[in-house]
């Protein structure tokens, strides 16, 4: 029993846990509208721009063209989750069944995303609708060293031209765990913001200037070798500017926040989100990536960035290596570690495995990479891997691969990611 002028800490609870699994498999929709309903080719330009990549493949439509694509095709960080594309479809069945997934059955037990797993089955050419299907997929009850009892929810995101050809799944960890805000601000309270001398500036600006895309030049399946790296990419040192520069391209995500007139709207729709500032005035805690006094209030020394911005920098280093014949098909992140203004971001990785996959749409030579960002400091803040299709001599041009389970639709896209993440 909690004593006089204090309040139970929020704890995960069998009751809760059931309540979330019951909820696997029911379509939702997402919180807010999409930031492009019809991306065309300004907005694969902006969106590759928005995390740092100039690859003619996504910004410019006449590159585009002579490949082997035959025409522009989105860079693969926009046909994801979050808000950035896709229109929802929801039946009337799915409509009648929203009572049972309002509310959080755990509300109030801390969640941080802590991974995400992507795949890429088709291209998106310009000006197209896309339509998506989202829903809790897996909720597994996990013991944790950190907090005693943690639950791992994996939520799915499943796209698909308007046509009905899928397109891609993401899928995000959220991990609920019962630690409070003061156990978060002891934890974090040794960061010092980075400050930077000439010396190492330069030695950041000849990395950036040796970096470039591959291109139009094959990169063959038979010319890689395990143990082979990638040309590092640096990110940072991380900016404010970076990160508004991201949104500009990426949207404000599933808070759906606004300025003005809208920004009123949204509060008015998500109260909690917003806090009061020194000044008195309204704020979303998005805040928290750019203003210092935000992030103290979050437990953190400092501003930082989003995971999802390590997510992109992952993918840039993939499609820089491969080519432009090449299909970036998986890539699965893990964030460890904030990464704060002032910090650097090294992208590398490895190639770990070489292999010949086989599916329904045919045989496909792959490689698997390892890859990790790395801070200034040595310390890896968000391990990665990949799966790239690569041209091949003997097996010939990449074909792309069939989607999850062998799906031909968004409904069985859902049901197949049901299958493979609730592995209660």
């Amino acid at each position: 029993m909690a004593t006089s002028g204090t309040r139970a800490e929020p704890r995960i609870t069998d009751e809760g846990v059931a309540a979330l699994r019951a909820r696997i498999g029911i379509p939702q929709p997402n919180p807010v509208p999409p930031h492009y309903l019809s991306p065309g080719t300004d907005a694969f330009r902006v969106v590759a721009r928005s995390y740092g990549d100039d690859n003619p493949l996504y910004c410019d439509p006449d590159h585009a063209t002579r490949s082997r694509w035959g025409g522009p095709i989105a860079p693969p960080a926009l046909v994801g989750g979050d808000s950035i594309v896709g229109e929802d479809v929801l039946t009337e069945a799915d409509l009648a069944r929203q009572d049972e997934v309002k509310g959080d059955p755990l509300r109030g037990v801390h969640a941080f995303y802590s991974a995400c797993q992507r795949e890429w089955w088709r291209p998106l050419g310009p000006n197209r609708h896309i339509h998506r299907r989202n829903a809790l997929v897996g909720v597994l009850d996990k013991p944790s060293e950190f907090s005693g009892r943690a639950v791992h929810e994996w939520n799915a995101n499943v796209f698909a031209d308007a046509d009905g050809t899928l397109l891609a799944g993401q899928y995000r960890l959220m991990i609920r765990t019962e630690r409070t805000e003061a156990v978060k601000r002891k934890k974090y309270d040794a960061v010092e913001p980075q400050v930077w001398t000439d010396e190492a500036l330069a030695e950041i600006d000849a990395a950036y200037a040796a970096e470039a895309p591959r291109g139009p030049e094959p990169r063959w399946f038979e010319d890689v070798e395990e143990g082979d790296t990638i040309t590092p990419l640096v990110k940072g040192p991380l900016t404010v500017t970076d990160m508004v520069v991201w949104h500009t391209g990426m949207g404000m995500g599933v808070y759906g926040v606004a300025a003005l007139r809208l920004g009123h709207r949204n509060r008015q729709r998500i109260p909690r989100f917003y806090h009061r500032d020194e000044q008195g005035m309204w704020d979303a805690m998005q805040r928290v990536h750019w203003d210092p006094e935000f992030a103290r209030r979050s437990g953190n020394p400092t501003t930082f960035d989003y995971g999802r911005m390590r997510e992109t920098w992952m993918i840039h280093a993939c499609t820089d290596w491969m080519g432009d014949d090449a299909w970036l098909w998986r890539l699965g992140v893990e964030f460890r570690k904030f990464n704060y203004v002032g910090d650097l971001q090294t992208i590398t990785a490895t190639v770990v495995r070489k292999h010949v996959v086989t599916d329904e749409a045919g045989r496909h030579p792959a490689v698997d990479l390892e890859l990790a960002a790395t801070n200034q400091h040595g310390t890896v803040t968000a391990p990665g891997t990949a799966t790239i299709l690569l041209p091949s001599r003997e097996h010939g041009p990449v074909t792309l691969p069939t989607p999850i389970g062998g799906s031909s639709t968004l409904d069985e896209a859902l049901r197949a990611s049901v299958e493979h993440f609730d592995r209660t």
